[in-house]
């Protein structure tokens, strides 16, 4: 289907009647994400949808950091999100935004709510506040600091802000209506005292604004036209407007909302990801079987597959449950296309040949792409001895080709771009495991059909031994082995699968490999796609991005 084909969603049908009516002639959209932990895969669906529409529309999204927050937010965090929205494939107009760029803006709006008698400070506790604010069926209740002289409200304010409050002693309330049906309307808090450094603003600020007071005003602020949220914010929608319209703003942005993404076996929350992190569950952020967009950077998932299962997502007014094998399936067929082949063998069983000897190493070319010839070919060494997989080779003459298409005792098979061997003997050590096959091979047979007489059982992975490369492979597997983590009453780390991470040590691996950098895409014949890992071991570490089919069974 082209995007011409394609049908389009509701945002951009709201889009296009705001350009036919002219309420806007511009199209600006934000991303704009709280620095108190690392982006995840919920996040690239908004990333893609909020600059994909301003790409369409010719307009500009800004990458805004929302960092009213600096009790959780920190500029490793910021940093991490710069690098992870530029990989993706975009960029935004100059530097990114910030809150904290906008905090001296704020405060004069909130001087002026309080100037208008739409807000006052409030000097009731958390406790009392939320045994104040009611319930979901019965009416808040007005703080009895609601009706305070507007000029009472402004020195306290002040107090405030120069840090002369205790924390938790007071903070600034809007005053809207404390008997509303919409629990956000009863007098949220615009200001809450927190007597700690800004990582951008240092100690200037003993307070700090609340998202609902700050987000829209941002917007606003940027010239924003379309403030695309998750759904959850639909109940927030009520007080952004309340501001747009109490407030006065250089511009009026208008709020929308959409289904988030859910993914199955996944946990997206960043409260439940820091726990994983700090508990050491998994190594980092960028774990590989995190669902960050570090972690699988980290694991080799391509942007561009992100990007595709991201556009091939419904923007509808409802969440829903999305397959995790619908992500893999784009992981999958973007590297079948993309990635480079090699050989590695995971378990190596040694080869040696008997009718090799005094030969000089043979040079082999091979493809680095059965059907791109765009990704030229590479050189193959080949010598009287390499690996083969333990598993592609058996002693039991009985099993039929059909049913073991590998090498057996008398038995031919062709060695990938190279030649057809027979397995003419083993040897055994005390325990009596097989530690070497002893082969002869068929001369004049890369590239060529076999002699007459002679049919290969079948076509298997190598690696000489020479020029092998010692590595390390970690195959993962999902992080949970339940489709909900956080059904019923059972907690998430109830349901980790314990083998999510198997390391195989011993691995030989093709001498082009030990040249490979992290972010470089292969397919390991017959065994899945991988790449390097970022750590500084001295042999190189394989992470494996995904098989080369779903083998996953619930």
């Amino acid at each position: 289907m082209t995007d011409i084909d394609k049908p389009i969603n509701f945002i951009q049908q709201i889009i296009n009647a705001d350009l036919e009516s002219g309420r806007v002639t511009d199209v600006v959209t934000r991303f704009p994400p709280e620095p108190n932990g690392y982006l995840h895969i919920g996040h690239a669906k908004s990333i893609c949808l909020n600059f994909g529409l301003a790409s369409q529309y010719n307009g500009q999204c800004n990458l805004r950091f929302d960092d009213t927050n600096p009790e959780k937010e920190d500029q490793a965090f910021v940093d991490a999100i710069i690098k992870d929205v530029r990989w993706l494939g975009y960029d935004w107009q100059g530097e990114p935004c910030y809150a904290s760029n906008y905090f001296d803006q704020l405060y004069l709006w909130a001087v002026t709510l309080i100037k208008e008698n739409r807000a006052y400070v409030c000097e009731l506790d958390a406790q009392q506040m939320r045994e104040f604010r009611g319930t979901l069926t019965e009416a808040g209740v007005n703080s009895p600091f609601r009706d305070r002289p507007a000029e009472e409200s402004l020195a306290l304010l002040e107090k405030m802000r120069i840090g002369l409050a205790d924390e938790g002693s007071m903070t600034l309330r809007a005053k809207i209506d404390m008997a509303s049906a919409n629990i956000n309307l009863r007098d949220p808090v615009l200001y809450r005292i927190k007597k700690m450094a800004h990582q951008r603003t240092g100690d200037k600020w003993n307070i700090y604004p609340s998202y609902d007071f700050a987000h829209g005003q941002e917007d606003a602020i940027e010239g924003v036209t379309h403030s695309i949220c998750t759904l959850e914010f639909a109940a927030n929608r009520p007080l952004y407007e309340w501001f747009t319209a109490n407030l006065p703003l250089p511009s009026i942005p208008r709020q929308y909302e959409f289904g988030r993404l859910k993914l199955n076996y996944t946990i997206t929350s960043k409260r439940k990801l820091k726990q994983l992190v700090d508990e050491k569950h998994v190594s980092g952020w960028d774990d590989p079987r995190m669902p960050t967009i570090s972690g699988l950077r980290r694991r080799g998932v391509s942007a561009r597959s992100i990007r595709n299962f991201c556009d091939s997502l419904a923007v509808a007014k409802t969440d829903g449950i999305v397959d995790v094998a619908q992500f893999e399936h784009f992981v999958r067929d973007d590297l079948n296309i993309s990635a480079k082949r090699a050989m590695c063998v995971l378990k190596p069983l040694l080869v040696t040949l008997t009718n090799f000897s005094g030969q000089e190493q043979v040079k082999i070319e091979a493809k680095n792409h059965p059907n791109r010839d765009d990704m030229g070919s590479r050189v193959i060494n080949f010598s009287e001895q390499f690996y083969i997989d333990q598993a592609d080779f058996s002693e039991d003459t009985s099993l039929s080709r059909k049913k073991f298409k590998r090498l057996v005792i008398g038995d031919y098979v062709r060695l990938r771009s190279a030649f057809i061997v027979r397995a003419d003997d083993v040897v055994k050590n005390a325990a009596g495991d097989i530690v070497e096959v002893i082969a002869s091979l068929v001369p004049n047979t890369v590239g060529q059909d076999a002699p007459e007489g002679i049919k290969a059982r079948g076509v298997i992975h190598w690696v000489d031994a020479v020029s092998a490369v010692d590595c390390a492979v970690n195959i993962y597997d999902r992080l949970f082995n339940q489709a909900d983590p956080d059904q019923g009453d059972q907690h998430f780390l109830e349901h980790l699968n314990p083998d999510s991470l198997k390391v195989v040590t011993g691995c030989k691996a093709e001498a082009i490999l030990e040249g490979s950098i992290a972010g470089d895409h292969y397919q390991f014949e017959r065994e899945g796609y991988f790449t390097r890992d970022t750590s500084d071991a001295a042999s190189p570490v394989f992470n494996c991005t995904i098989g080369l089919r779903d083998n996953w069974k619930a």
